[in-house]
């Protein structure tokens, strides 16, 4: 199953049109998106708040992820300060994935910005967590927070944007999106026999894992016939008939 690097901004220093921080409410998008990133089944790591850029890059490759994900609001040139909107979603030009995870992002928040012809994604030859990472990585520009309409849009959608970005994620992976629900345990109950967890929900799916009869399994998500489970460091699918809650 999917791991990710999720990397929020760490640049407090970047104040917004009214009140608040860029590092502030990005952790907080990042923070709405930790319990759809459960349901789904990606694993994830968040960067330290009091690294910089150079840390999360470093121990995001210190690590072994699919993607490096880092969330970011933009500001305009002094010169054009509250007058630009729009959402960039950069991706390294060179790697072929990049562009197609950014492509995915741009697309699906034009469902949720409110200028869709202004959210695309664009290459870049110098940001660092885009082009620095082992990890297939793009950086999300959520809007101009020195622009009073785009802070509002931040601000007050920042579940939606969540929703929208771990959406995205499931899509590039090619795994299906699940809406939280409560985590809770269950128990496996196959009358001797080891359950199989699986890469999809699906018996085609890779077998990725076993859990043995009675044994307690964590619960993070659900769909007809499937739970999302956690199970000895292993998340994946297992059948919902064989565990009892």
């Amino acid at each position: 199953m999917p791991v990710i690097f999720l990397s929020p901004s760490t640049q407090e220093w970047n104040k917004y049109a009214t009140e608040g921080n860029e590092e502030l409410y990005m952790n907080l998008l990042a923070d709405k998106m930790e319990p759809y990133l459960r349901s789904s089944g990606i694993a994830y790591v968040r960067n330290e708040p009091d690294r910089n850029v150079q840390g999360a890059i470093a121990d995001s490759n210190a690590g072994y992820y699919d993607v490096h994900l880092a969330l970011h609001s933009n500001a305009a040139p002094e010169s054009l300060t509250g007058r630009l909107r729009g959402v960039d979603i950069y991706f390294a030009p060179k790697s072929i994935d990049s562009e197609r995870l950014a492509n995915i992002i741009a697309n699906n928040l034009k469902e949720i910005y409110p200028i869709p012809e202004k959210s695309r994604a664009v290459p870049t030859n110098s940001l660092g967590e885009v082009l620095r990472t082992k990890a297939v990585a793009v950086l999300c520009e959520l809007g101009y927070h020195d622009n009073l309409s785009d802070e509002a849009w931040l601000k007050n959608n920042l579940n939606a944007i969540a929703e929208n970005l771990v959406r995205s994620l499931c899509d590039y992976f090619g795994i299906p999106f699940i809406q939280p629900v409560p985590v809770f345990y269950g128990m496996v109950a196959t009358d001797g026999s080891n359950l199989n967890i699986r890469s999809y929900p699906s018996l085609e799916g890779t077998i990725i894992g076993k859990i043995p009869d009675n044994a307690a399994v964590l619960i993070t998500g659900a769909i007809p016939g499937w739970y999302v489970v956690s199970y000895n460091g292993i998340i994946g699918y297992a059948a919902s008939d064989y565990i009892m809650t």
